[in-house]
């Protein structure tokens, strides 16, 4: 049997649905294709599971800190209890972006179900099925990648889209990898209880590039958690009741024995899934596509790739940009536009949480930026809450004093992390953001102290 339809996309998670949704806006028919369970990354094994155990993590060790308040409480956790809400809040999520999508697709659009494979340009296979296409959107998301060095661990070895599936907390676990979803499930999962360390390669933990703020970020969670960055001689083993990790500690050779190993290496596109090289498509040296990240069209092709599988910014807010941008263009080839970008805006939701907000340390102009800086340490209303750690660095053109960008690692960024990126969206100057209100005492005031500072390096450089 075959079917046709003017775009079709390939997959339907963040991306393929925002994809879905603008091309049937512009009028198309299109076919929605998914391979996996559905539901998105982010509500199934992604963002909302992971923030549901770091929920449940805050809860426990806010009471834990009760002492300095003058405050004692007793924390016992149910770890049968704490995955149990996991999983039904996950489910619920999950419902409701498959419900959007039969609602999305039930008048214009069909929702096909099956691994889809290309067979030839614009043609691929569902199940037997023959799918002709006048444009694609690829939209097929991520996989964990699991180091070889680490397959020792066999069927004790678990990665973020495993770990949410648990009927109970485990008792412990050995965490590879500092980066983002590493730290933000290692410290949750210690928190509740599990007896947790943390294996790096490199030296950095997290996603700042700010030097100094990298190296308060390690300190800063060297302290609440056991954390080995730059481990030696690492080895990992499948024992009797779980997996031994071996590695070369200060005092010699270490061994410990946890009831799984948590891999949070990074992930990969799923391009090299559905038989690429069935096409004339241009691929790349490692099986990619070549996409341009104004437009996500594989250069002159009827193709374009969003979300994960693009690998440009691997966050949901940007997937369901590149979603819209991918479907808009599709729906109005070869008449191909860039799209609406906004500001860069990366949050960590560890304790403290971690932020960039527009350019990165790493991408400054050299010399052309000056920083304002302030730390937590004293900082007014941080203190008030015990919260009192970490910094928070702004980046200052030199000749317009316009913001470039911001990092930091302190006490709830999460919000302060959206009034830069608005302001570095906005391009406003150092001067005009000091201009506006601050409320007192919140820790939007250290924010106003970093301004401050940045602005008096701006007189200097002015002088």
């Amino acid at each position: 049997m075959t079917v046709r339809a003017s775009v079709v996309v390939v997959g339907a998670g963040t991306a393929g649905i925002g994809a879905t949704r603008a091309a049937l806006r512009k009028g198309c028919d299109v076919i929605l294709i998914e391979g996996g369970e559905g539901g998105t990354t982010c509500a199934r094994v992604g963002c909302m599971p992971s923030k549901l155990l770091i929920a449940a993590a805050e809860h426990a060790q806010c009471a834990r800190n009760g002492d300095a308040f003058g405050i004692e409480a007793k924390v016992k956790v149910h770890p049968e209890a704490v995955m149990e809400r996991v999983r039904r809040e996950r489910d619920r999520f999950v419902g409701f972006v498959l419900r959007d999508v039969e609602e999305l697709v039930k008048d214009k659009g069909s929702y096909v179900r099956g691994q889809a494979r290309f067979i030839d340009d614009l043609v691929l296979d569902v199940a037997g099925e023959r799918i002709e296409a006048d444009r694609v959107v690829l939209a097929v998301g991520s996989r964990p990648i699991v180091p070889p060095a680490l397959e020792p661990a066999q069927d004790r070895l678990i990665h973020n889209d495993e770990l949410f599936s648990l009927d109970r907390l485990p008792e412990s676990v050995a965490v590879f990898g500092p980066g983002i979803i590493g730290l933000e499930l290692g410290q949750a999962l210690h928190s509740l209880g599990v007896r947790v360390r943390i294996f790096g390669h490199s030296p950095n933990v997290g996603s700042l590039s700010d030097p100094d703020l990298k190296a308060e970020a390690t300190h800063l969670f060297s302290l609440s958690m056991p954390l080995h960055t730059s481990v030696k001689g690492l080895e990992v083993r499948r024992v009797e009741g779980g997996v031994e990790v071996q590695w070369q500690g200060e005092g010699g050779r270490q061994a410990e024995v946890f009831d799984y190993a948590l891999v949070a290496t990074g992930r990969r596109s799923n391009l090299d899934l559905i038989n690429l090289e069935a096409t004339s498509l241009p691929l790349t040296g490692d099986g990619r596509l070549p996409v341009d990240p104004n437009t996500l069209q594989v250069e002159n092709e009827p193709v374009f790739v969003a979300g994960d599988a693009a690998g440009i910014r691997p966050i949901l807010h940007e997937a369901a940009d590149e979603g819209r941008i991918a479907g808009e263009n599709a729906a109005a080839f070869p008449e191909v536009r860039p799209g609406i970008r906004r500001s860069p805006l990366s949050i960590v939701f560890t304790s403290p949480q971690m932020f960039i907000a527009g350019t990165a340390h790493r991408d400054l102009p050299e010399d052309g930026f000056v920083t304002g800086r302030v730390s937590f340490r004293n900082q007014g209303r941080s203190r008030v809450m015990g919260l009192n750690a970490g910094a928070l660095h702004v980046y200052a053109d030199k000749n317009t004093g316009r913001l470039l960008g911001s990092e930091g690692i302190g006490p709830r960024l999460e919000h302060i992390a959206h009034l830069l990126a608005w302001s570095h969206q906005e391009g406003l100057t150092i001067d005009r953001m000091l201009e506006m209100p601050f409320y007192h005492p919140v820790i939007e005031e250290g924010l106003r102290t970093a301004l401050r500072d940045a602005a008096a390096e701006l007189e200097k450089v002015r002088e």
